[in-house]
């Protein structure tokens, strides 16, 4: 395996503990367990060993939901301690609002007033132990935010339960000192019918009536776009010009299928790519998470060999960004795809009644524009050659 293309810190490569402890259980639980359980602090080593940055978590792949108080600091006291021996740490921490059957009918947005508070009080315990290891980002899925029937719940007030809980939230964690940046993240069905929010761009347009939106942004996720057929890098690229990508999740899907969670890099080459592009290039500075699993056909050492793939795929993708941005012939094609035209700068920029008038009164050759050929197909080509190890 190439040196050029192993992790290091500043790569801030993450995954949670569900992810490289999934016990290869498949969605439908038509399988039994495949690997055996790890522990917590044995799942740290496993991600120290392959050269991961953090490791991020929900309260229970931490600290089992029925555990005694006693058996938590326990659980505790050890992680922290193996955080110190390998020194990886904890950017993110999310709570899990689907396992239990208590949220068959969603979290938040449960028809269930009880059902609602005890989603507050147990993320409101999940966002401490959070911050008592260091997290920044808190993450939200809202998997059984949804429903099945539109007869059985109205989604006007479905928003209404989610905007009240994250306002709430936004307020204790300020009330708390703990200055998270919230990130909310979409996907389209599955486990519910429907899900409330489905994409990136309907989360932007949420946040923007809460109470506290300069606190609240996204975690888009690779696979949840391609579910519905969308393009993630648009998704990414539209909450990155909102100021609002806190955190992403990477991982690989086939487009409008059930969710798979692939290793990155492993279906979708040019959708990776420029996602990678676009992340260097903006200069996205927050981790690189992998919310992804191995086959179930992987003993844990494939588990580490899916664990090294999904960092090595992302550098290796990287190192493609480098060089389509120095490669002469594809930067010549865009420079000449791209060129201004003096004659039409008067029109842009900020509106004048002058500006709209000469607009107005233009005349443009629609024939002679229209005949302009665009050289994308020998731009896209080029693209692929250089995917392809042939530039």
């Amino acid at each position: 395996m190439s040196a050029d293309f192993q992790p290091k810190p500043e790569h801030k490569f993450t995954f949670g503990l569900w992810t490289v402890g999934s016990s290869g259980r498949d969605q439908f639980a038509t399988m039994d367990p495949t690997r055996a359980s790890m522990s917590p602090v044995e799942l740290v080593r496993l991600l120290a060993e392959v050269g991961a940055y953090g490791v991020n978590f929900h309260d229970n792949d931490l600290i089992p939901i029925d555990a005694t108080p006693a058996e938590a600091e326990k659980i505790k006291k050890e992680f922290k301690a193996v955080l110190k021996e390998t020194g990886l740490v904890v950017p993110m921490a999310t709570t899990n609002l689907f396992s239990s059957a208590i949220f068959k009918d969603g979290a938040f947005t449960a028809n269930d007033p009880k059902v609602r508070a005890y989603a507050l009080q147990k993320t409101m315990r999940a966002m401490d132990l959070g911050a008592e290891f260091g997290a920044k980002v808190y993450v939200f899925w809202g998997g059984r935010e949804g429903t099945e029937s539109d007869a059985t719940k109205n989604p006007m007030e479905g928003l209404k339960h989610f905007r009240e809980a994250l306002n709430f939230l936004c307020e204790y964690s300020n009330s708390q000192k703990y200055g998270f940046k919230f990130a909310l993240e979409a996907k389209p069905n599955e486990p519910r019918g429907d899900i409330f929010l489905p994409t990136t761009g309907a989360m932007l347009g949420f946040i923007q009536t809460l109470d506290h939106p300069e606190m609240v942004g996204v975690n888009p996720e690779f696979a949840h776009e391609h579910m519905a057929g969308l393009n993630f890098m648009h998704a990414v690229a539209q909450a990155w010009d909102a100021g609002k990508l806190f955190h992403i999740d990477l991982n690989d899907q086939n487009y409008a299928r059930f969710d798979q969670d692939w290793r990155f890099g492993q279906q979708s080459w040019k959708q990776a790519f420029f996602l990678v592009k676009f992340l260097e290039d903006v200069g996205y500075s927050g981790s690189r998470h992998f919310d992804a699993h191995a086959f179930r056909t992987e003993d844990y050492e494939g588990v580490k060999d899916f664990a090294r793939g999904c960092m090595r795929s992302y550098l290796i993708f990287k190192e493609k960004a480098r060089q389509f941005n120095a490669d002469k012939e594809i930067q010549g094609l865009l420079a000449e795809i791209n060129e201004g035209d003096p004659a039409m700068d008067k029109f842009f920029g900020k509106f004048t009644p002058e500006k709209a008038a000469g607009l107005k009164a233009y005349t443009f050759d629609r024939n002679a524009i229209a005949a302009r050929g665009m050289k994308y197909e020998k731009l896209d080509q080029l693209l692929t050659e250089l995917m392809m190890g042939v530039r």
